[in-house]
């Protein structure tokens, strides 16, 4: 009758390991909003900061572009440097999820689409 009941032995050690888990995720999230990594387009002459966690934090644009007549290029060039850092932000953002829960030894084919 308690037969079933053998699994309940595992709790307490579940819990802990869900508890670290846990812990870890929230330390990776902090750690994604302090990152800041940079898109650039035009060689440089654009580029934008964002941190890990997607949030634009500067754009910088070289005065040797501020052209009033050359509007539509600085708009594209602004453009192409936010998908750069945007890109770069979700690798970045995968390649640490997958860390967590490789560490916390969650099998590949249980984790979630990072």
């Amino acid at each position: 009758m308690l037969k079933g009941l053998s699994g309940l032995a595992e709790l307490p050690n579940l819990a802990k390991k869900a508890h670290e888990f846990q812990t870890e995720l929230s330390k990776t999230v902090e750690n994604l909003r302090n990152i800041q990594l940079e898109g650039e387009s035009g060689a440089g002459l654009v580029k934008v900061k964002i941190n890990g966690a997607g949030n634009f934090e500067k754009v910088e644009v070289d005065p040797s572009i501020l052209n009033k007549d050359d509007k539509e290029v600085i708009e594209d060039l602004l453009l192409a440097a936010i998908k750069d850092a945007q890109q770069k932000a979700k690798k970045y953002e995968q390649r640490e999820m997958e860390k967590v829960a490789e560490e916390a030894g969650i099998p590949e084919k249980f984790r979630a689409p990072f």
